[in-house]
């Protein structure tokens, strides 16, 4: 495996995490919990998508 694969899995892996933490912060906690899940959830979406740009430039 080189540097972009590994990039490409933890890309993968972190928009996982995201979409399972904004689902917690939609459908389990209902209250103010559910704002900080789904804002954690976008941070996860936002770290991915600096992964996914760092493709080919490392």
């Amino acid at each position: 495996m080189n540097k972009n694969t590994v990039l490409a899995w933890a890309t993968f892996i972190m928009i996982l995490v995201g979409m399972g933490l904004i689902a917690l912060g939609a459908f389990k906690y209902d209250d103010v919990a559910g704002w900080g899940f789904a804002s954690v959830g976008f941070g996860f979406f936002a770290i991915a998508w600096v992964f996914n740009a760092l493709k080919g430039r490392v």
